[in-house]
């Protein structure tokens, strides 16, 4: 096979590009989906992909495809590659862009150096994979893959109070396709890490192997509104320190387990929500992951099990809410180790990982072989503005991504 090289300035101009798009008057980068900012990353990217001569399709979940191909291929399953542009609040710039303009790159590089493919190539932009706006997060791909129907995401009520769908139209990606009607024939993902991992043990490539488990529920506490100076403590059915006590509940649990469980409550809400009443509703979310099922499942239960004494012990009515639920995935052996040779072959060191955040690769690999490429993380972080990778890495994962795809693309 014959190595190439993408055109590296070309790529780490197009991040800090797209990187400014979406910036308000602070400087914070925020494109949430289906948003006008959004719209914005949306239209430089489809101007990119008409640039460099792809078809472009556009599904009715909003996900955008830059196709490649040939008269000759063009019946074939594509590969596929690609990410998300829609970020958090807040954003680094890399986050899913990094995927989705690497894998543009790879197609210009290619169609550059002459190389025929015998299957197309396509480049992808899933709609909502943050999930800040509307909720579930990945929900481009979800639907995509079938695990969730089209018209009820399109009916999917955001924080704003706007729906999906109606903004998909009025910003003009609402598209005509029906999710699922290009089959990969495989899907690779290249992404920042997130994570702190790569970068502590000096290795330059992630093999992800596999991806946590994701349970995701919202808590609601009710007791009873007093005064908080004349009610005594004994008296009290207060929801504000029952939230505080699951909250303890699930980091000691979490933290004195030998497994790589993990659990978070990233919002929390008090009602009336005054500094002289004693809280008479408490609404948080649980976050928990685990790349087993089995004992995503026992931390579910035993979370459960918690809140039944809780609310028994304290006089408290209590519900959890069902939020998302997504399973421990496997990443396609055969690619795994396509991309640990690939960075053999490019001199780079490599090791086989987990992914502790959730990725549209999860979704498209309930219908396709797929796996994840991982390159480091400065600081482990991400969802942030100090979120960086340096440009030799993003480089060298670039170069990992154009090996593997040009192997997939002529079957090998």
């Amino acid at each position: 096979m014959t190595s190439f090289s993408v055109n590296a300035e070309r790529l780490v101009a197009r991040i800090r590009d797209l990187g400014a798009i979406g910036r308000d008057t602070d400087g914070r980068l925020t494109r949430l989906a289906a948003s006008e900012t959004e719209k914005a990353g949306r239209d430089q990217f489809c101007a990119w992909v008409r640039n460099a001569g792809l078809e472009i399709a556009i599904d009715r979940i909003g996900n955008i495809f830059g196709i490649w191909h040939s008269n000759e291929n063009r019946h074939e399953a594509p590969v596929l590659i690609g990410s998300h542009i829609d970020t958090v609040i807040n954003a680094g710039i890399y986050d899913g862009c990094y995927g989705v303009l690497s894998g543009l790159e790879v197609i210009e590089t290619l169609k550059t150096e002459g190389f025929a493919p015998s299957r197309p190539i396509a480049v992808a932009v899933f709609t909502n994979e943050e999930g800040v706006r509307y909720a579930p997060d990945m929900m481009g791909s979800l639907v995509y893959a079938g695990g969730l129907p089209v018209e009820k995401a399109l009916a999917a009520v955001g924080t704003d109070g706007t729906m999906l769908g109606e903004e998909l139209q009025r910003i003009g990606y609402a598209g005509s396709e029906e999710p699922g009607f290009l089959k990969p024939s495989a899907y690779v993902e290249l992404h920042i890490e997130q994570g702190p991992v790569l970068e502590r043990e000096g290795v330059s490539i992630g093999a992800v192997e596999n991806l946590q488990g994701i349970s995701w529920q919202r808590v609601t506490i009710d007791g009873v509104a007093n005064h908080a100076g004349t009610t005594p403590m004994s008296m009290r059915r207060d929801a504000g320190h029952a939230a505080a006590r699951v909250i303890t509940f699930l980091h000691d649990r979490a933290t004195a387990s030998n497994t790589p469980t993990v659990a978070t409550v990233g919002c929390i809400n008090f009602e009336p929500n005054a500094v002289n009443v004693i809280p008479s509703r408490a609404t948080f979310t649980v976050d928990l992951r685990d790349p087993d099922e089995d004992r995503l499942k026992a931390e579910e239960a035993a979370l459960a099990g918690y809140l039944t004494e809780l609310a028994a012990a304290g006089g408290l009515t209590i519900t959890a809410e069902r939020l998302a639920r997504f399973e421990p995935v496997t990443f396609d052996k055969h690619i795994v180790e396509l991309i640990e040779a690939t960075a053999g072959r490019r001199g780079l060191t490599s090791k086989r990982m987990t992914s502790g955040a959730g990725h549209d690769a999860q979704m498209i690999a309930r219908i396709a072989p797929s796996a994840m490429i991982f390159v480091p993380s400065i600081g482990g972080i991400s969802h942030n503005p100090r979120e960086y990778t340096p440009d030799a890495d993003l480089i060298a994962g670039a170069n990992i991504l154009l090996d593997v795809v040009q192997r997939l693309a002529t079957g090998q």
